[in-house]
């Protein structure tokens, strides 16, 4: 079987070079080299005060770490053995730029012995260790049967932080060990900070035990192992629980009592130690390329989720945004040129009605003003000044029609460029409509109507017919008084009816000129009317047909740009979907090697742990 793993665990160093991960390649090879090593490396490790230099030295049955009141562990102490007994303080030179700590080369390590009373000092750090220099450790050797064996104890500083475990020297990092003692006295139960720092050690090391210390001080040791173990059972962690008593040991190896040994618990702990340094080669191994595996994956696999989930979150931020907001200009571009149209068509309407009411209006203004005056003057006398008036009120219409109608028109040319306000540059025509030089001399000439007049003929006429019968009619009346058809009376009364008849003929060819002028007056306002919205409404067209042009033509020239980048967005939307596909495929198809590569690793054992995530979470 030893082939079987190691062969998995080369697979998983090739897989860490393959994907750059410089430091996961490191960390495998030094578990590679690890578990070719024959000796079984034990992390002692735990909170203050817990008992743990007093275990290993329960242990090997020799008072190799220091204890006592007032003894603190500084540096770890590394117990490993050796013909005759010995110390030294191992240190390394301080980390280099670039070299993480404790990366030294064993050959450039310093050793500086230590003598065997000065063990205390030194782990201490009082003695043997050079100021400024890197981590540091303390390494004993003793000439014992179970160190021979290949046991190497590792003992480590107290600490309730997750983050301190082990100290600062890589050698009492948990990554180091083949298996992991927690010690935890029977005074009470597994603390939180004990329990989370199991389930750290657990993510990276298969091989954990809880060993309960000095259940020679508590006399219900057992109740408080069993509630332990239902701690250990809730938080899911696999790790027996090994009730020991250092005292009981020592006091029974300085007794050769084997029934005091067995008291002890320290059988039953040996023994475990026994197992797993025997099958290192086996069981320990395969279990630990299970868990180097699922680190492995798991931080490899990290990445690839990550890159997936940016890869769909640019989606929305990249060339394919770029792309939809290309396709929305395309989109406001053809709304611009529809609303554009329709307030051009509707202004140039309004426009048209606008202009022709009010060319009435005014002429009617004019008319009624023509009414007014004729119903009281003279054509005979009044024609000369009133033609000169109304000449010139209707060239101030005219004129005032047009005034409006440029303001107008360009009112109407600002309110269709506002449609283009979002394209960022002035869009309104470089010409504007003026006013006509010759707007006068447009006007329909205005034509003498025939006035007849009233002559001395016609007086004299008239007179003389109005005379006669009143001479006539007043002369009978004065035979029947015996006076003649002609006298004084009848003359006299003659003369009056003659003057009568002068006056009413008078007014009446007053009346029939009036009424004369002011029919030619409106035929040549209504004239003037249809000439001059004519005018108009060819001078409206005119500007419409301009503005279209010109905002047509301003269309086609955004419409030229905007789909110009469109199709350099599509472009770019099709080469980066092409890519991110490829490379999508080429993640999932690292995802898929991992996987396999974590079955073919937890194969190795009949039990599989937890599956590893690998699909990136919805």
């Amino acid at each position: 079987m030893a082939g079987i793993w190691l062969d998995v665990l080369d697979e998983i160093a090739r897989t860490c070079n393959a994907h750059g991960r410089g430091d996961l390649l490191q960390t495998v090879r030094q578990k590679r080299a690890q578990l070719l090593d024959p000796k079984l490396r034990v992390l002692v490790i735990g909170e203050p005060n817990q008992g743990k230099s007093q275990l290993i030295n329960a242990i090997i049955n020799a008072p190799a770490c220091p204890v006592g009141d007032g003894r603190t562990t500084i540096l770890p102490t590394v117990v490993q053995h050796a013909e005759a007994p010995s110390a030294a303080v191992v240190q390394a030179p301080p980390p280099a730029p670039g070299r993480p700590a404790g990366g030294a080369p064993a050959a450039i390590v310093e050793r500086s012995p230590v003598a065997l009373d000065q063990v205390a000092a030194g782990v201490a750090g009082a003695v043997g260790r050079r100021p400024g220099g890197g981590p540091a450790y303390v390494e004993i050797g003793l000439p014992r049967a179970l160190l021979g064996a290949g046991l190497v104890l590792v003992d480590t500083p107290g600490t309730d932080e997750i983050a301190t475990l082990g100290g600062n020297a890589p050698v009492a990092a948990p990554a180091r060990a083949d298996t992991v003692l927690l010690v935890s006295d029977s005074t009470r139960e597994l603390s939180v900070t004990e329990l989370d720092m199991l389930l750290h050690v657990m993510r990276s090391h298969p091989n954990v035990v809880v060993v309960q210390s000095k259940t020679d001080v508590v006399a219900d040791w057992r109740a408080v192992a069993e509630r332990n173990r239902q701690h250990l059972a809730d938080a899911g962690v696999p790790a027996p629980v090994i009730p020991v008593s250092a005292a009981l040991r020592l006091r029974a190896a300085a007794a050769n009592d084997r029934g005091l040994n067995a008291e002890s618990g320290f059988p039953a702990l040996i023994a475990r130690l026994q197992r797993d340094l025997t099958g290192k080669a086996d069981q320990l191994a395969r279990a630990s390329v299970q868990g180097v595996a699922r680190t492995v994956v798991e931080q490899l696999a990290a990445p690839l989720r990550a890159e997936l989930a940016t890869q769909e979150a640019e989606e929305q931020s990249g060339p394919i945004s770029r792309l939809h907001a290309a396709q929305r200009e395309v989109d406001e571009l053809r709304r611009c040129s529809t609303r554009w149209q329709n307030t051009l068509t509707d202004e140039m309407a309004d426009l048209l009605s606008d202009i022709e009411y009010d060319l009435r209006d005014r002429t009617r203004q004019i008319l009624r003003t023509v009414d007014e005056a004729f119903d009281t003057a003279d054509p005979l006398v009044a024609w000369d000044t009133f033609e000169d008036w109304l000449q010139r009120s209707l060239v101030e219409a005219a004129e005032a029609n047009h005034e409006w109608l440029i303001q107008r028109c360009d009112w109407i040319a600002r309110r269709v460029a506002a449609n283009f306000a979002r394209y960022g540059y002035d869009v309104l025509p470089p010409w504007s409509m003026t006013m006509p030089e010759d707007l006068g001399g447009r006007l329909p000439e205005l034509e003498r109507p025939n006035i007849d007049r009233f002559t001395t003929g016609q007086k004299l006429f008239t007179g003389m017919k109005g005379s006669y019968g009143g001479m006539l009619m007043f002369g009978l009346a004065t035979t029947l008084a015996g006076m003649p058809m002609i006298n004084p009376v009848s003359v006299g009364i003659g003369a009056l009816f003659g003057g009568k008849s002068i006056r009413d003929e008078s007014k009446q060819l007053l009346r029939r000129r009036q009424a004369t002028v002011k029919t030619a007056i409106q035929r040549h306002v209504d004239d003037f009317f249809v000439r001059m919205i004519r005018d108009c409404r060819d001078a409206t067209r005119q500007v419409q047909r301009m503005l279209r042009d010109h905002f047509t033509g301003l269309t086609e020239e955004l419409q030229e740009a905007i789909v110009q980048s469109f199709r350099s967005a599509k472009q770019e939307a099709d080469t980066d979907a092409a890519l991110r596909d490829q490379r999508q495929r080429e993640i999932r198809l690292k995802m898929t090697r991992l996987a396999a590569l974590y079955e073919q690793a937890q194969q190795l054992s009949g039990t599989r742990s937890a599956p590893v995530l690998l699909e990136p979470r919805a």
